[in-house]
């Protein structure tokens, strides 16, 4: 059986409030901000952004094979022959199409956020919900303004779970993004000390998180984080929002699902949880108390979504650490070998203590020596 379209060229036309010139293929396989992966069939979507045009790189879009170039009416005046979608803000007509894809989907729809283990709890949970249907899930981490409405006008209409990130780094940015998404299921991962430098204060920092409950659906959850010291602010924010549902994960006696015991070990992690009531035992196929803990919260929202705890448990087992975020590899040199952990990607304070800790659950080589290499991220 072949499969089902994204789009049809003429939906999606539509969808974004714009219309068809030139000679556009019939349907559209995917959506792209990018021409260096952009594929045959996807539409290209000619973004404008802080330092480059993406109008510059629509006729290498068109050379590559796109079937259709989003573009601006400014910039359609003058354009070659080609397939265009026109619309008066290409960026503005994504954000619509995502609207028009979130409509379109009976999918349940989970969205995380927190200050550090987003990705990693995404990647999680999209690899656990894989096993109960078909899944859509972002590749990369697009939690930002063109992220999160790229990812959902990607989001094919018969999906049976959708898993978004959302990101922040100012007062104000998660509220429109979360009222895109509309979750059915709300996990905030943490509170931490990050983008402190815009926000002023580390409660700042936790009703700025907060505002992911403004987009949750009517009878919706929110999953929190129950050894954090801003819990209760953050399950007041919840309440506030009209979310009755609230689990809470950790190692707090008081947890919904609570770690019993985990042993951490060089590659992988064995944790024993009660997930609302439940006792289990399963592996992380990465290492670290972080990735565990998150674990959790992996768990309750896959238990909130319909999934089955069991299946959920042993998924877990397969996942590996994303590039960039502890991620392991084998590096040879002349007189031997060296593990390499790279968790060079947007790190910070807390999730450096959280890769040196795990950096220093790593047995040590014949010559016991552990090197960090540590700079700004300026």
């Amino acid at each position: 059986m072949s499969q089902q379209p994204l789009w049809t060229t003429e939906a999606l036309a539509r969808a974004m409030g714009g219309r068809l010139a030139g000679s556009p293929a019939a349907t559209v396989s995917d959506i792209s901000i990018d021409t260096r992966t952009l594929n045959p069939g996807e539409a290209y979507v000619a973004i404008k952004g802080h330092a480059h045009d993406g109008h510059a790189f629509v006729q290498a879009a068109l050379d590559k094979g796109a079937a259709v170039a989003v573009v601006s009416s400014d910039w359609a005046q003058a354009a070659p022959p080609g397939a265009y979608i026109v619309v008066a803000d290409p960026l503005k007509a994504l954000e619509k199409a995502g609207a028009v894809a979130r409509a379109r989907t009976a999918a349940k729809i989970l969205a995380v956020t927190g200050s550090i283990g987003k990705t990693s709890t995404k990647e999680a949970l999209a690899q656990v919900l894989a096993r109960e249907g078909r899944t859509h899930a972002p590749q990369k981490s697009f939690n930002n303004h063109i992220g999160v409405p790229l990812t959902l006008a990607r989001m094919p209409a018969a999906s049976q779970f959708g898993v978004f990130e959302i990101g922040m780094n100012h007062a104000g940015e998660i509220t429109p993004l979360t009222r895109m998404v509309k979750p059915d299921i709300a996990i905030i991962t943490n509170v931490e000390a990050v983008h402190i430098e815009n926000l002023g204060s580390i409660e700042a920092v936790a009703d700025a998180k907060a505002e992911i409950f403004a987009g949750v659906e009517h009878g919706g959850a929110a999953v929190l984080p129950r050894d954090n010291r801003f819990f209760d602010r953050l399950a007041r924010a919840a309440r506030a929002a009209g979310i009755d549902t609230i689990v809470s994960f950790g190692e707090h006696e008081e947890a919904d699902v609570r770690m019993l015991r985990v042993v951490l070990s060089a590659n992988c992690s064995t944790v024993s949880a009660r997930i609302m009531g439940t006792d289990v035992t399963y592996k992380i196929g990465a290492p670290g108390r972080h990735l565990a803990t998150n674990s959790l919260a992996v768990l309750a929202a896959a238990k909130l979504a319909g999934a089955d705890l069991a299946v959920a448990a042993l998924a877990l087992g397969e996942t590996r650490a994303v590039a960039g975020r502890g991620e392991r590899s084998q590096r040879r040199l002349a007189s031997g070998s060296f593990t390499l952990l790279d968790e060079s990607y947007n790190a910070n304070p807390v999730s450096l203590r959280a890769a040196l800790a795990v950096l220093g659950s790593t047995p040590k080589g014949a010559e016991g020596r552990r090197i960090a290499v540590l700079g700004d991220m300026l």
